[in-house]
């Protein structure tokens, strides 16, 4: 497909330098780009979408752009922002609206026809589940290490006893404030038998055997195209706690690692998936999960280019160059 033409629809919040990367690079390319975060609506964004027969149709409009709903060339869904309502509103009815903008915005973004989602939200959505994560890469042929999911107390303490060193994991990267309003981080942290008590009953806690890792790696994969950095330098388990010491390192995929990842993105119709491994002395990856809509604009330049320009391809080119 030339430059110009239908436009790419890229759902994210503001503040989202992952989405701003593809956006400048789209730009350079002369294909046409409308941004929109979905918590904007109903304040600054209006919807109209009929469906009849033919199909859907109509417009979605921001404060600075009207886009055809069936003209849309391809999805980039990032980061959105929760949706909203009015602050007049009763906290019932305002929950009723939020879920009425959630399946009536929500579903027609997710149903644009035609158009090539970097990934469908609804993939991302069923991609997020950890339990589901772990059972499809153990399906496709990728090393898991030893994982329990439970909040029993005693099952807790046999399986750290017996699998140790274990660390514990969150399942989601939930937003957390303290009563300050200041965000938080559940970090991955080794967990010992003393330290279990009967608080965990409260909810369902990940446990996984800490691997005998030498490094990380991040493998970002965007269709076909796998970018694979080996990652240095991290003196705890939790590697995004120290950013400032690391060094990264592009390193090929091996080939049995690359058919596994390939398998796990067809089992969830992921299109893009940032895969973290844990590399051990003699050279094995361990798969440890993926986020389908990670990060990447945070390493060098000579790494994230790449890694642009493969979704900027695909945004482009709706898939066809995959």
């Amino acid at each position: 497909m030339a430059a110009g033409g239908s436009p790419v629809l890229v759902v994210t919040r503001l503040d989202d330098a992952t989405a701003d990367e593809v956006i400048v690079e789209l730009h350079r390319r002369s294909v046409p780009v409308v941004r929109l975060d979905p918590g904007d609506f109903p304040a600054t964004v209006t919807v109209a979408a009929g469906f009849d027969s033919i199909g859907p149709g109509g417009t979605l409009a921001t404060e600075t752009r009207t886009l055809g709903l069936d003209g849309v060339r391809s999805v980039y869904w990032r980061r959105p922002t929760p949706y909203t309502a009015d602050l007049a509103m009763s906290e019932q009815t305002a929950r009723w609206a939020v879920e009425e903008a959630r399946y009536g915005l929500g579903g027609i973004l997710a149903s644009l026809p035609g158009a090539h989602y970097v990934n469908h939200p609804w993939r991302n959505r069923d991609a997020e589940y950890k339990p589901a994560q772990l059972a499809a890469a153990a399906r496709c042929g990728l090393t898991v290490p030893p994982t329990l999911i439970t909040n029993d107390p005693d099952q807790a303490r046999a399986f750290t006893a017996e699998h140790g060193p274990v660390l514990y994991k969150p399942l989601r990267e939930t937003d957390y404030a303290d009563p300050q309003g200041r965000a938080l981080t559940v970090w991955i942290e080794d967990v010992t038998p003393a330290q279990i008590d009967d608080r965990i009953r409260h909810t369902a806690h990940l446990f996984q055997q800490r691997v005998a890792k030498t490094a990380d790696i991040r493998l970002t994969a965007v269709g076909e195209q796998l970018f694979a950095v080996r990652i240095d330098g991290s003196p705890g388990v939790d590697w995004r706690r120290h950013y400032d010491q690391l060094t990264y390192t592009p390193v090929m995929v091996p080939p049995e690692i690359a058919k596994g990842v390939r398998a796990y993105r067809e089992t969830f119709g992921l299109v893009f998936g940032a895969f973290d491994f844990g590399l051990d002395p003699d050279g094995a990856w361990h798969w440890y999960e993926c986020n389908p809509n990670g990060q990447w604009a945070w390493f060098p330049d000579h790494i994230t280019a790449p890694i642009m320009t493969a979704i900027a391809d695909q945004l482009q080119h709706g898939g066809n160059n995959a």
